[in-house]
């Protein structure tokens, strides 16, 4: 479901989304492709960001592990 709402933005932000709307000529698609990429590459540093600090948080027991592992190794 659509839902009407007001947006208040620079005449220059307006311009460049006219400047790049295409044949469409449909500035609500436009704004709305925009924030949904927004949102999908926000919502990925946040979790990238989560699993930054795990790692981080566990990284001296992660990094024992790999050297345990790593001594088993066969030398070539």
């Amino acid at each position: 479901m659509k839902v009407k709402t007001s947006i208040t933005i620079s005449e220059e932000i307006l311009h460049t989304i006219d400047q790049n709307l295409g044949e469409s000529k449909n500035r609500s698609a436009f704004i709305e492709h925009a924030l949904r990429e927004y949102l999908r590459m926000r919502t990925k540093t946040i979790r990238n960001q989560k699993d930054l600090d795990i790692l981080n948080k566990n990284s001296k027991r992660l990094n024992r592990e790999a050297e345990d592992v790593l001594s088993y190794q066969v030398e070539i």
